[in-house]
C-alpha cells in the first residue's frame, strides 16, 4: 500500500492546508483539509482509517502528540482538499483543538480537520493511513482512543507519508 497526497511537495505541505491558508473556522482554527490517495491497498480491506499528528507538538503541549485529524470508514481510496467539511460517506473524530492547550473549542468544531499551525518552528505532520479488514462501530465526534481500540486486530497494513509545515 502507498499514500500519495497533493499537499505535499518535496516533503513541504503547502501553506492552504494550515495558518497560511485562507479558509478558517470560527476560532481561526485552520479548516481546509488535505488531499490523499491510497494505492495498492491490500486484499481484504473493508475501509480505512486515518490520523493525522504532530509530535513536534509534544514541548508546547504539556507532552502530548497534537492530533489534527481522525477519521474512519472510508471506504474509497481518494480524498478530495477540503472534504472534511463536505464529505458524509465516512465519520470524524475530535481532534486536539477540543483540548485546553486548543482553546477547548467545541466538539462541533473539533471533529473535522483542524489543520496546522506550529506556533515556535517548523513542524513534521505525519498522516498515518490503516487497511481494515471491517467496518468500525463509530460515530461523528468519537475520541482517536475508541478507534485504535476497535481497529486492534484487524489492521492489514498501515502506510505513513510525512510534510514539513512552516511556522
Amino acid at each position: 500500500m502507498k499514500i500519495i497526497s497533493d499537499a505535499i511537495k518535496n516533503g513541504v505541505i503547502e501553506d492552504k492546508y494550515g495558518k497560511h491558508g485562507e479558509q478558517f473556522n470560527v476560532n481561526g482554527v485552520p479548516s481546509y483539509s488535505i488531499p490523499f490517495e491510497i494505492v495498492d491497498a491490500p486484499e481484504g480491506t473493508k475501509s480505512f482509517a486515518l490520523f493525522l499528528e504532530d509530535k513536534d507538538a509534544c514541548p508546547i503541549s504539556g507532552g502530548f502528540s497534537w492530533v489534527h485529524w481522525v477519521a474512519a470508514n472510508i471506504t474509497r481510496t481518494k480524498i478530495e482538499e477540503n472534504e472534511s467539511l463536505t464529505a458524509t460517506d465516512f465519520v470524524q473524530g475530535l481532534n486536539s483543538w477540543i483540548s485546553m492547550q486548543g482553546g477547548q473549542q467545541d466538539k462541533e468544531l473539533s471533529r473535522f480537520y483542524g489543520g496546522m499551525a506550529p506556533p515556535n518552528e517548523p513542524h513534521t505532520y505525519e498522516l498515518h493511513i490503516y487497511a481494515l479488514d471491517c467496518m468500525l462501530d463509530l460515530q461523528n465526534g468519537f475520541m482517536f482512543h475508541e478507534m485504535f481500540r476497535q481497529m486492534d486486530g484487524h489492521v492489514l497494513e498501515q502506510q505513513t507519508i510525512k510534510g514539513v509545515y512552516r511556522h
